[in-house]
């Protein structure tokens, strides 16, 4: 979902990544539960943990504290290529909460996204563990993951983005010799924009063509890049959201080079789908959906609830369609309903979906090109590592996610406002000096069978139609599921927003009444689901730690 932005979490010169384990300051993750469920509703507490990303952390020498890496550039004498310098390097343990402002409580997690002391650390990037040395792996088809979040305090600009890449449980340590810190360092990372900016790749230092970036005293990129599937369960503020699928041509993390990586030979010239097809509730028609004060109310907690329909209705089925749901104070909220013209009002993501958006808006079909919601839905199925994050964007300043984008169309186009932040916030500088006070929490973490992590102790929202008489009773189904709450009980750079081309004009439609397609919904078979369709991702390309260009959602 996205235009091509980078996850944006710097550190001053001596915060960087690598890939030897270093042994100056000891590593000790901080613990966070959370829950499996079953299909009846009963949950199990699960003691987890979280490690942060190789790239936030200090790389020096292994034979003693000189840096490695130093504002945007490596040392010339531990580092002149690449063997040399994954030999000389060591990456080190991690001060979570007093360096990079990290720190969990139970079941929560707290991001702080400037943290001061002998060095600034800006945003961070986390992983959830399974044990100390292996991240935790999800099989989200025919599953629901649920989580709450605090968003109050992420002004314009910000991105606080839950969701899963397809890294290997060890951060590569089996597969690569020569990378000796593996996931107990936060090391393997990889996304749907191929980021360029890690400086370890496949336990090698991308060392080799790094050429600084000249907006940013803290990062660059070097030749290869890290690709893999994605898929943006989250990325927010207390302004707009947007979730997003990006789908790749390979299997796993890929090291790519060249115009396999995108960039230079252009932005769908990789192996990934770096736009992904994003449902933002307010680019998509309805404006007095979420915010401060609105129906989903940012301004306090609130409860995220993520299904992945399969088309069959079990695990190894296609993936064919992905529901939202809101749960606050008690009450259920149905996901807003699309009113753009040559869109069907529906409130969830599908083949059908995907291909209206991105001709009514314009877009281009790289998503549809590497797979779509199938291609996704095979990674999901092989498994996937939740990725925890809080970033600004160096390349276009989250206006792809709150603002008017591409800050050259008409707003007034379909598609091309996505929130009311002004076209003039989200500079980088601006807000880590403004807003250093931001914070995101996530908490309460729940996976299981679909309609076994959440409960209605409030009665229901509905926001408008769920789906068009003219989908397939499995659309028709996922309303039944976005609206109906008595299931069980229990509780989103590096990362960017889509980028799109300007729109075409915009016409109007006229849909069924709010009551219809509420009979419909109850109507509705509840094994049912639409086609299957590839997703792509595009918020977080650059991976979440630098700045990229456009992204997604």
């Amino acid at each position: 979902m996205f235009p091509a932005s980078v996850l944006v979490a710097f550190a001053l010169a001596a915060i960087a990544r690598a890939q030897q384990a270093g042994t100056l300051t000891t590593e000790t993750h901080p613990k966070l539960t959370w829950s499996t469920c079953t299909a009846g509703g009963a949950c199990t507490t699960q003691n987890g943990a979280v490690v942060l990303d190789a790239n936030w952390r200090w790389l020096h020498s292994t034979s003693g504290s000189t840096n490695c890496y130093t504002g945007n550039t490596w040392d010339a004498s531990l580092c002149p290529d690449a063997k040399t310098c994954t030999t000389n390097c060591a990456l080190d343990g991690a001060d979570y909460q007093g360096v990079y402002g990290v720190t969990t409580s139970g079941n929560a997690l707290t991001l702080k996204f400037v943290t001061k002391g002998a060095n600034t650390n800006i945003g961070s990037r986390l992983y959830l563990m399974a044990t100390d040395t292996s991240y935790e792996i999800f099989k989200p088809l025919n599953q629901e993951f649920t989580f709450d979040v605090d968003v109050s305090q992420l002004p314009c600009g910000l991105n606080g983005a839950v969701y899963f890449s397809e890294m290997d449980a060890d951060g590569g340590l089996a597969k690569y010799p020569t990378n000796k810190a593996g996931a107990k360092y936060g090391t393997g990372y990889c996304d749907s924009q191929c980021p360029r900016d890690l400086k370890f790749i496949n336990g090698q230092a991308n060392v080799e063509g790094w050429t600084p970036d000249s907006n940013s005293a803290n990062t660059g990129k070097g030749n290869f890049g890290s690709c893999c599937n994605e898929m943006d369960i989250w990325e927010a503020n207390s302004i707009s959201t947007a979730y997003t699928p990006h789908p790749c041509t390979v299997n796993g993390p890929t090291q790519c080079t060249g115009d396999d990586c995108g960039g230079d030979a252009g932005r769908y010239a990789g192996v990934c789908d770096p736009d992904g097809c994003d449902f933002n509730s307010f680019r998509m028609g309805n404006t007095s959906f979420y915010g401060p004060g609105k129906i989903v109310d940012t301004s306090s907690k609130f409860t995220i609830v993520t299904q992945f329909v399969t088309n069959d209705g079990t695990g190894t089925g296609t993936l064919s369609e992905i529901r939202r749901l809101y749960v606050q104070n008690g009450k259920v909220i149905a996901n807003s309903v699309v009113d753009q013209p040559g869109i069907d009002p529906v409130n969830s993501i599908s083949t059908q979906f995907c291909d209206e958006q991105k001709a009514a808006f314009g877009d281009q079909t790289s998503f549809q090109a590497n797979g779509g919601l199938p291609v996704l839905g095979q990674s999901l199925g092989r498994g996937v590592v939740l990725v925890l994050s809080l970033w600004d964007d160096y390349a276009a300043n989250m206006l792809w996610l709150d603002s008017d984008y591409p800050t050259t169309a008409d707003p007034s186009s379909p598609g091309v406002a996505r929130g009311t932040c002004a076209t003039t916030t989200g500079n980088p500088p601006d807000v880590e000096s403004q807003s250093a006070n931001a914070q995101v929490i996530y908490s309460n973490i729940k996976f299981g069978p679909i309609g076994s992590t959440y409960q209605n102790t409030g009665g229901t929202t509905t926001t408008g139609p769920t789906s068009s008489s003219s989908h397939s009773s499995s659309s028709t189904t996922s309303r039944s599921s976005s609206t109906t709450t008595s299931s069980a009980p229990g509780p989103t750079q590096s990362h960017y927003g889509q980028w799109c081309v300007p729109p075409p004009a915009r016409l109007r439609y006229s849909a069924l009444t709010d009551d219809v397609l509420f009979f419909l919904v109850a109507a509705a078979p509840a094994t049912a689901a639409p086609p299957p369709v590839r997703a792509a991702r595009a918020a977080m390309s650059s991976t979440r730690t630098t700045a990229s260009a456009c992204e997604r959602h």
